[in-house]
């Protein structure tokens, strides 16, 4: 799913051959453009993160409460250097950790596997993972949580048989920098589709919006603002929009922006899903 325009000066040139032309989603009169607007400032200390030793920052930017599609939370994480988010077992929903600043060692199964800034990492049911810091500086990362099918149904109230926990798997991680967009189909079955990241050169502008999707958006480099029919917000390192599906916002770079952009489709209708 296409999630941001071609970045442009001005107005929109027609789509290179080749490319899927983005189709615009325009807000309804009762939408909310924004979800949810934040940054890390305030960030709460917790101890004993998953049975770890030691504290780690967090912040939650959106939930459940906030989000349509099955979310269940968009947060910031930071552990300082030779600390550990705790290894635990994924049981009801799938989630990725990607890396913001930082270098460390994503524990998958028991095993260690180093990550820095730009590492995607893709965690299934079944599976147990953590996250080191081996570095001498703090080891940021992005999370977002999703419910599992199985998961989703229960919480829903649908007849719904949980098939078990699936057996363990191999690690999924990818360097989201380098490949710029990551399809997450082949290991997750819930709302999350898709990593991206999009750049901004200063006084480029962009709209992000999907028809039938949710974004998370981080700001990982640069300044600049989003506009919608809500308002404006600026945009700092460190900030997160979720945004509506079928909404439309525009970005604008005041200098270089780096936006890591995440897609969580909406459950389909029951008659389409048959």
């Amino acid at each position: 799913m296409t999630t941001a325009a071609d970045t442009l000066p001005g107005p929109a040139p027609a789509p290179a051959p080749g490319r899927t032309a983005l189709r615009e989603p325009q807000a309804s009169p009762a939408a909310t453009p924004w979800r949810s607007v934040g940054t890390v400032a305030g960030a709460a200390t917790v101890h004993g993160v998953h049975g770890a030793a030691g504290r780690t920052r967090w912040k939650c930017f959106a939930g459940r409460r906030q989000l349509d599609s099955p979310t269940e939370a968009v947060e910031w994480a930071s552990v300082p250097p030779g600390g550990l988010s705790g290894e635990h077992r994924h049981t009801r929903t799938e989630e990725i950790y990607l890396v913001l600043r930082g270098r460390g060692e994503f524990l998958f199964n028991g095993l260690p596997h180093p990550v820095g800034p730009g590492t995607l990492a893709l965690t299934a049911p079944g599976n147990v993972h953590g996250l080191r810091n081996t570095g001498e500086r703090d080891l940021d990362w992005w999370v977002i949580e999703t419910l599992a099918p199985g998961t989703d149904a229960v919480l829903s109230g649908a007849d719904h048989i949980h098939p078990g926990v699936p057996p363990m798997g191999d690690a999924v991680i990818h360097d989201l920098f380098k490949e710029r967009t990551v399809s997450t189909g082949e290991v997750f079955t819930g709302p999350l589709r898709q990593v991206e990241v999009v750049e901004l050169d200063a006084g480029q502008r962009t709209r992000l919006g999907a028809p039938d999707a949710e974004l998370a958006v981080f700001v990982h480099e640069g300044t600049g603002r989003a506009t919608a029919d809500g308002g404006t917000a600026p945009l700092a390192p460190d900030t997160c929009l979720t945004l509506g599906a079928a909404t439309s916002t525009g970005i604008e770079a005041v200098t270089p922006l780096r936006l890591l952009i995440v897609t969580l489709a909406l459950p389909r209708p029951v008659a389409e899903a048959s």
